[in-house]
């Protein structure tokens, strides 16, 4: 199969250091070649992959400091994307909704991944004006926002098996790793592991949005001595800081479309203490994989009950649902599906 895989252009393929997104498309793309399609990756200069790569920008925009407007890279792309239309079978956009008004009138089956939050509500006239785009959710719980869309399924995340090593013994610290934001609550991680007693460490980058709120709220708070501020680290260190904790804490406060960390834990053997938000209840086992909580007296509760786990069904639960080629086995069924579904259509023209 031909497939274009395209991913935005913030973050390298895969991201040097933090990059949700870019690290999924990342995983994909290597597992579709690996089963032996041809796919070629639009994405940013400094991307790393076995698949053709074209891109419209030398390096991530994160890291481009002569760059000012990054939307004019994303529009350079997408009409890239679409002169090359007719030399794919598939075309699976993973940059939201910026190729919808021209992507509407391609005859190439496509399909789009939405990554982020779909509950803002100046987006629900875009989405309803584009409602025929055929789109792809990462949790159940993502959808309940627009359930209008054209859904073309539910597809989870996945990670290569030996990306993570399997770390038998528990640690003795709790970890938080990803942003510092309001909506992540590094906050609650704090107040979890002083009420605890138990050391956590900070894995984390600060965005510039971010930086108020950080200076604010979360700086004062790091002089606990409980706490250790590590700032952001990279795949390479992620396994062990992952591995070697007693568990992993997601104290999330907002609809979490998937949670990428909750699996990469879970790939190490450690258990996860997350809030009932958003995908949480999807990808967390109950009781199996982590546990799932309400309130700060159930997380500080859940640290005594976490360590009761065993870290070894974490990583076979792990390796039954959350593999990379249960990934691209998900998607390969989806993009058969659209092509199929696109004969008739093409047949007529």
């Amino acid at each position: 199969m031909r497939i274009a895989m395209v991913s935005p252009l913030y973050e390298s393929v895969p991201p040097k250091l933090y990059g949700g997104t870019e690290r999924v498309v990342s995983y994909l793309t290597e597992e579709l070649v690996r089963l032996g399609h041809d796919v070629t990756l639009f994405a940013s200069g400094d991307s790393q992959t076995t698949a053709r790569l074209i891109s419209p920008c030398p390096t991530s925009l994160r890291l481009w400091k002569d760059s000012k407007d990054h939307i004019v890279h994303h529009v350079l792309m997408v009409e890239k994307v679409y002169q090359m239309a007719k030399g794919f079978d598939v075309i699976h956009f993973n940059i939201d909704y910026l190729h919808y008004p021209l992507f509407r009138r391609c005859s190439t089956p496509h399909v789009t991944t939405l990554h982020g939050r779909l509950d803002h509500q100046d987006q629900f006239p875009l989405y309803w004006e584009f409602k025929e785009m055929p789109v792809v959710s990462i949790s159940n719980a993502q959808r309940k926002p627009v359930p209008w869309l054209n859904w073309a399924g539910t597809v989870y995340h996945g990670l290569p098996e030996g990306l993570y090593a399997f770390h038998e013994t528990s640690g003795k610290y709790l970890a938080f790793i990803g942003r510092i934001s309001p909506e992540k609550r590094p906050d609650r991680a704090i107040q979890i592991a002083e009420r605890a007693s138990m050391p956590l460490l900070i894995a984390a980058k600060v965005d510039k949005a971010d930086k108020a709120y950080y200076e604010e709220v979360i700086r004062p708070m790091l002089k606990n001595p409980y706490v250790e501020f590590l700032g952001e680290i990279g795949e390479k260190e992620k396994d062990d800081f992952l591995g070697n904790a007693y568990a992993l804490l997601f104290p999330i406060d907002w609809p979490e479309p998937f949670g990428l960390v909750m699996i990469e834990a879970m790939a190490c053997g450690t258990p996860v203490i997350a809030w009932r938000h958003g995908s949480v209840p999807e990808v967390i086992d109950h009781g199996v994989t982590g546990l799932i909580v309400d309130d700060m007296d159930q997380a500080v509760k859940a640290v005594e009950e976490v360590g009761k786990l065993s870290r070894l069904t974490c990583r076979r639960t792990f390796e039954e649902r959350f593999n990379v080629t249960r990934m691209a086995q998900d998607y390969l069924e989806i993009y058969a599906r659209l092509i199929e579904e696109k004969k008739p259509m093409l047949k007529a023209v």
